[in-house]
């Protein structure tokens, strides 16, 4: 299987099953659903991360893009994968649970502002602590990751639905937790938070560059 495929498909599983998790969490209705979030995002980082760098986020792949870490192609595909996979939870999600009685209520300003702040938080965590030449051997990012978006969803949930990721906002949509009608913000709103993030990263890191990627 060539490296590509082989990445693809880890970031395909991760986000599928990270997605599917967060929909079962959701329909719980328990008072740990923040927590199962977090705890899924750690589990499939560290089940993924030694394969194709567990982003299973599109906002993180940007990231990661723009920082050097990945080539454009590699960054195209695992879009594609993780809004495909995001997509397909959803529907496999209606043979156990209903869709939403109704989507989650927002403000269109709070809503963008905390999806984009929330991003950038988690892509800049992303970037530093499984990204960085300063943190090669660190062991324990799956956590941080994981932990930062349990604190996301606590935090600032309330305002937006604590989406943080254009493919687990879309699986939400298909099920009717989220406003599909609203779907832009959900995918805007990260993509422009993770692109900050990385543009902050670089600006913070000028001496940890990876080489030119082709493609």
């Amino acid at each position: 299987m060539s490296g590509l495929l082989r990445n693809a498909l880890a970031e395909f599983v991760g986000t599928f099953i990270f997605v599917f998790a967060i929909i079962g969490a959701v329909n719980s209705g328990s008072a740990l659903t923040p927590l199962a979030i977090g705890f899924a995002l750690m589990v499939m980082v560290f089940a993924t991360g030694h394969i194709s760098g567990a982003h299973l986020n599109p906002a993180v792949s940007l990231g990661a893009w723009i920082r050097g870490a990945i080539s454009a192609v590699t960054f195209a595909t695992y879009v594609v994968v993780q809004l495909i996979a995001g997509a397909l939870a959803a529907l496999l999600s209606f043979v156990l649970w209903p869709a939403a009685d109704a989507p989650v209520a927002i403000e269109v300003g709070p809503a963008f502002l905390v999806e984009a702040l929330w991003t950038f938080v988690l892509v800049y965590v992303v970037l530093n602590v499984a990204t960085s030449k300063a943190n090669v051997n660190n062991s324990f990012y799956g956590l941080a990751i994981g932990s930062t978006v349990f604190v996301g969803a606590v935090a600032v949930g309330g305002v937006s639905g604590g989406g943080f990721n254009p493919a687990v906002a879309l699986g939400l949509s298909i099920t009717g937790a989220f406003d599909f009608a609203a779907y832009w913000l959900y995918l805007l709103a990260p993509l422009v938070g993770g692109a900050v993030a990385a543009l902050v990263f670089r600006a913070l890191n000028s001496d940890d560059r990876l080489p030119a990627l082709e493609g």
